[in-house]
């Protein structure tokens, strides 16, 4: 008997999203409306109440915060080149320059020391990316920020929930930014967050959302139409009502892979880190055969999916080469290009059995 495929990620959706759907269609107003500002003021208690606007995608929430926190052309902004490229897009599409720093090893996430030796006269803001669910050294970070001057804008696509220090991470920075994309560990269907603890930054992208006004026909800025549906809303209020349960399975998840995973190095979680799993990414090394890559294709094999996030560092894309795009490396880029041969992210999402944890485990034990 052919077992089913366990996936890599699956978006999680039940009647009651469902059902959310249904009542805002009958309601018959389906864009922003009271539903898109119920979403944000329960997604504030994540964030220790600060504001929240909803956005239409992560990436928005991340070009709508450069464009309200004053980023020009000719502007540096700090951040990993071990990301997913929107990260640098947000900067880039404002003809600013994003210069890519080095990660530590463990956490995936940007090191401070890097960062600290990338700033420049044209450095005006760093953006750390809270990868795969693990925070960012944001107490390190903020501090460099206070040193010199600078924003910090905190992609949290993907750690909603994350803390440091008993903390919450998208509180740290100017303006931290939210994905909702059906995979990651809350969503929307599409949407994105942007949180910041300025009222003024809040307004700006309120604005910018919306073709530049808040009120009907007084335009007061060049804006988009970056809105979220009260549609896309609903299925964000109850799936953020479901997030602490959906955390906990995550982590208890990774507690079995850790204990039960040989042969690849499972994901180590920093001091003060609470570690929200959206990603379960393990090293593998050379000594496997076909490494990386041989593995994760023998493991298909087996009816056990898996991820590669990122196989390419940014500033090695095709997009990132043109003659046109300005970008910046400082220093050697070691450990990038080590986890972008070597990570592999294993299933971990909610949903998984126990049936489906030890398959996965013993696919990667096995090879």
């Amino acid at each position: 008997m052919t077992l089913p495929f366990v996936p890599p990620a699956r978006p999680v959706t039940g009647e009651d999203e469902i059902e959310a759907v249904v009542r805002v269609m009958r309601t018959g107003q389906v864009a922003a409306g009271p539903e898109v500002e119920a979403f944000e003021d329960e997604f504030s208690r994540l964030v220790d109440g600060l504001h929240c606007v909803a956005v239409n995608s992560g990436t928005s929430a991340l070009h709508l915060s450069v464009l309200a926190l004053g980023v020009k052309p000719g502007d540096e902004v700090i951040m990993p080149s071990f990301s997913f490229a929107a990260t640098a897009n947000s900067v880039a599409i404002v003809g600013a320059v994003p210069v890519f720093v080095d990660i530590e090893r463990d956490s995936f996430c940007v090191d401070p020391a890097a960062i600290e030796a990338a700033i420049t006269e044209r450095t005006v803001a760093i953006m750390p990316v809270h990868l795969y669910g693990h925070p960012a050294a944001m107490d390190a970070i903020t501090a460099i920020a206070r040193k010199h001057g600078l924003k910090v804008i905190e992609d949290s696509a993907q750690a909603v929930g994350a803390a440091l220090n008993g903390k919450a991470i998208s509180t740290f920075g100017d303006a931290a930014c939210i994905s909702l994309y059906p995979t990651k560990n809350i969503h929307s269907i599409e949407g994105g967050i942007v949180v910041t603890p300025d009222a003024e930054v809040a307004r700006q992208v309120r604005l910018l959302r919306n073709q530049g006004m808040e009120e009907r026909y007084k335009n007061e800025v060049i804006g988009l139409n970056n809105r979220l549906s009260s549609v896309h809303a609903a299925v964000g209020r109850v799936q953020l009502g479901k997030l602490a349960g959906w955390t906990k399975q995550r982590q208890e998840n990774a507690r079995y892979l850790d204990a039960h995973l040989r042969g690849v190095v499972v994901p180590p979680v920093a001091p003060g880190v609470e570690h929200v799993y959206h990603q379960y990414t393990v090293r593998v090394g050379a000594e496997v055969e076909g490494g990386r890559d041989g593995l994760a294709a023998r493991l298909a094999e087996r009816g056990v999916g898996s991820g590669m996030y990122y196989p390419i560092p940014i500033h090695r894309l095709p997009s990132f080469q043109r003659p046109d795009v300005r970008s910046r490396v400082s220093g050697e880029l070691v450990e990038t290009e080590k986890a972008a041969a070597e990570a592999l992210s294993l299933p971990v999402m909610p949903t998984l059995t126990q049936e489906d944890l030890e398959r996965v485990v013993a696919g990667v034990n096995a090879l």
